[in-house]
C-alpha cells in the first residue's frame, strides 16, 4: 500500500449534498487517495444541530457545531451550508488560514465572488465551485480552463431543474402551471416556497457566474435581467408548439458589438426555442448548457442539474483537484476578470419576438396593429389570426423580424393603449435560431 501524504478535509454542512460528500469521502477513501495522490481524511462536519435526523448514516463523532474551530488546521474546506452568512465569513476565514476552498454556494458566489476570489489570490489559495452551476454537469472547469484560450461568443443554458420540469410537463401534457407546480413540490423538485426557482432568481445567480467566467468580467447579480415563468400559460405553450417552438427558461449570456464597442448582455427569461435546437430536447428536471465559441464552435453540456449524490460528484472532483495542487505545490489558479467589459441593459438586446394580442374582431384591425408596429421600428415576419369566441374577440399571433428590445417594449405599450387591442396576452423572445 502506498503511504500517501495525509490532507485534512473539513466539511461545512450535512444536507442532501453534504451528507453524500461525507459518505463518499469515507467509503471511497482508498480509491480517492489513488486519484488524488493524497490520503483525504474527513476530520469533521460542522452542522447547526448534531442531533438532527439525516438520511445518511455517518459517524457521530465527526459532527460539531464549532465550524470556526474545525476550519483551522484543515487543508481543504468544503462549504455546503448555503446562504450568505456565515458562509462568506467562514470561507474567508478558511482562505486566510491557508486552506483551499470547495463550494457549491451559487448565491454567495453571485454576490460576494469578487471578494472571495481576491482574498484567495492574495494568499495563493484556490476556490473551486463546479457544483455551484448545473449540479453534476461539468461546465465551470471547461469555461475556466478548457476554453481559456478560445473566445466564447454566447452561452444559453437551462440551469434550473424545477422550471424545466414544470415547462416540460406543460408542453408534453398540456397541463396547467399551478397543477404541475403542486406535483413538483410533492415530488421534491420544488421547495415549499418556490419563488427562487419560478421567478428566476436561482437561474440569475448561475447566469452571473457563467458570464463572469466566459467573458472574464465581474458580473454583479443586479446586472442580470431576470424574469420568471409564473406568467406562462397553457395557451402560450400551445401557441409555441403550433409555431414550432418550445418554451424554456433560459440563462443567456452573449458578447455584443455596439457601435464598435465590445460589451456583454446577461439575462434570464422564458424564451421560445426552435424544436430542432438541442436545448428543446432537454426534458424533466435535467439541465443543459449550450456554448458557442469562436474556434471550438457549438458545445453542449447535458445532465442532472441537482440531486445529492449527483452534485456530490462535482464537489469531489474539485476536492481531488485541490488535493493534487497541494501535493504538486504552487499557488491556486486565480479568476480572470480583467476584461471589464461593459454590461448592457436589457433594452440594448436584439432578437426576434412572438407577440400575442387579443383584439376586436372587426375590419381594419390588422392594418392598425401593423401600423403601430411599423411606427415603432418593428418589422412583421408572420401573422396568424383566429376567432376566440362569439363576443367579437380575435387572437393575433405576430412573429417579428429581429428588433431591439427597447423599440419592442415601447411598441407593446402603444399596442396596449390602442382602442382595437383588448389585451397583450404575451411577449416572448426567440432564442437559438
Amino acid at each position: 500500500m502506498i503511504d500517501y501524504r495525509r490532507l485534512r478535509i473539513a466539511l461545512l454542512g450535512a444536507g442532501s449534498v453534504g451528507s453524500q460528500v461525507a459518505r463518499l469521502l469515507l467509503e471511497q477513501r482508498t480509491e480517492l487517495a489513488d486519484r488524488a495522490g493524497a490520503d483525504l481524511e474527513l476530520v469533521g462536519i460542522a452542522v447547526r444541530d448534531v442531533n438532527a435526523p439525516r438520511d445518511t448514516e455517518l459517524p457521530r463523532e465527526l459532527f460539531t457545531t464549532d465550524a470556526a474551530a474545525l476550519i483551522h488546521g484543515a487543508d481543504i474546506v468544503i462549504e455546503l451550508m448555503g446562504g450568505l452568512e456565515p458562509a462568506r465569513e467562514l470561507i474567508l476565514e478558511a482562505i486566510n488560514s491557508g486552506a483551499d476552498v470547495v463550494t457549491g454556494n451559487k448565491a454567495l458566489l453571485a454576490t460576494s465572488g469578487p471578494e472571495i476570489f481576491e482574498a484567495a489570490e492574495q494568499v495563493g489559495a484556490s476556490v473551486s465551485y463546479e457544483a455551484a452551476v448545473a449540479g453534476a454537469i461539468p461546465i465551470i472547469r471547461p469555461l475556466r480552463d478548457s476554453l481559456a484560450g478560445d473566445r466564447v461568443k454566447r452561452i444559453m443554458g437551462i440551469v434550473n431543474g424545477t422550471t424545466n420540469y414544470i415547462l416540460d410537463r406543460m408542453d408534453t401534457e398540456g397541463a396547467d402551471f399551478d397543477a404541475v407546480l403542486a406535483d413538483a413540490q410533492r415530488l421534491g423538485y420544488a421547495e415549499a416556497d418556490p419563488t427562487g426557482d419560478v421567478e428566476g432568481f436561482d437561474a440569475a445567480q448561475k447566469a452571473a457566474i457563467l458570464a463572469s467566467l466566459a467573458f472574464h468580467t465581474a458580473v454583479p447579480l443586479e446586472s442580470v435581467h431576470r424574469e420568471g415563468i409564473t406568467t406562462v400559460t397553457a395557451s402560450m405553450i400551445e401557441a409555441a408548439r403550433h409555431a414550432g417552438f418550445v418554451i424554456k427558461l433560459l440563462a443567456v449570456a452573449e458578447r455584443m458589438d455596439t457601435d464598435g464597442q465590445e460589451s456583454i448582455s446577461v439575462r434570464v427569461y422564458p424564451a421560445l426555442v426552435p424544436r430542432e435546437h438541442p436545448l428543446a430536447s432537454v426534458h424533466g428536471a435535467n439541465n443543459a448548457v449550450f456554448v458557442e465559441a469562436e474556434a471550438a464552435g457549438p458545445l453542449m453540456f447535458y445532465g442532472a442539474g441537482a440531486g445529492g449524490v449527483q452534485t456530490a460528484s462535482a464537489v469531489l472532483g474539485d476536492v481531488v483537484s485541490a488535493a493534487r495542487r497541494h501535493i504538486a505545490g504552487g499557488v491556486g489558479v486565480g479568476e480572470s476578470t480583467r476584461a471589464n467589459l461593459p454590461i448592457l441593459p436589457i433594452g440594448a438586446v436584439t432578437t426576434r419576438y412572438q407577440i400575442t394580442l387579443e383584439v376586436t374582431d372587426q375590419p381594419g384591425v390588422l392594418a392598425t396593429v401593423a401600423s403601430i408596429l411599423s411606427d415603432g421600428g418593428v418589422s412583421v415576419a408572420t401573422v396568424e389570426q383566429t376567432v376566440v369566441d362569439g363576443a367579437g374577440t380575435a387572437r393575433i399571433v405576430i412573429g417579428t423580424h429581429t428588433a431591439r428590445e427597447e423599440d419592442l417594449s415601447s411598441t407593446v405599450q402603444r399596442l396596449s393603449a390602442s382602442d382595437v387591442v383588448r389585451a397583450v396576452s404575451s411577449v416572448l423572445r426567440v432564442e437559438g435560431e
